[in-house]
């Protein structure tokens, strides 16, 4: 029997949505439905500001993936996420929520830090040397997406994480992916869940 074919559901860290069998850890939504009766994307990527991050599993909870309600968005990992320019969710990941909220802005509240994000994700990318970006952040260079990680650039894909060839350098230039605040925040504490090829 052949598998189905994937669902368009799959985030690359710039945002953009593909078809690829891997799932990876996390899922999300966009604030609604962008998908149609046939389990096809429309034109619309977003229904609010609210980009958030799930956790697969909660309180039981089973959904039909592009069913009836919002579209499920699903990501390698928090970093992934992040950098698409999602936040945690504060209803199955509260505790992250609070702590990414904490990190980011101690006087923001979710409707204010989503509505900064989506500036920002829909805003520039800027170029920095590596040696500038914090830990946890994604960026791009020669085309291909790499996350940081204690120090050291990992080559992204959907399946996980590898050795980047060409090695980066402290100081070459990097296309920055994650949006400033998350970086804010993650350079003020905020440790994203990593999928585990990071090794």
């Amino acid at each position: 029997m052949s598998r189905p074919t994937p669902l368009q559901n799959r985030c690359a860290p710039d945002g953009r949505l593909h078809a690829t069998p891997e799932r990876g850890l996390f899922m999300g939504n966009r604030g609604g439905r962008i998908h149609d009766d046939g389990q096809r994307l429309g034109t619309a990527r977003w229904r609010s500001r609210s980009w958030i991050i799930c956790r697969t599993d909660f309180r039981n909870r089973h959904r039909q993936v592009m069913g009836s309600g919002y579209t499920e968005i699903f990501f390698l990992d928090e970093a992934t996420a992040l950098a698409a320019g999602h936040r945690p969710c504060f209803e199955c990941r509260r505790a992250a929520a609070q702590t990414f909220a904490a990190a980011a802005g101690p006087a923001l509240r979710a409707p204010e830090i989503d509505v900064i994000l989506h500036r920002e994700r829909l805003g520039p990318r800027p170029t920095l040397r590596f040696a500038q970006i914090p830990d946890g952040a994604v960026f791009e260079t020669d085309g291909h997406f790499h996350l940081k990680w204690h120090g050291r650039p990992a080559l992204w894909s959907f399946a996980g994480y590898r050795e980047p060839h060409p090695a980066i350098a402290a100081e070459t230039p990097v296309r920055l992916l994650t949006p400033a605040t998350t970086c804010a925040a993650l350079a003020a504490g905020y440790r994203p869940e990593i999928h585990p090829s990071i090794g």
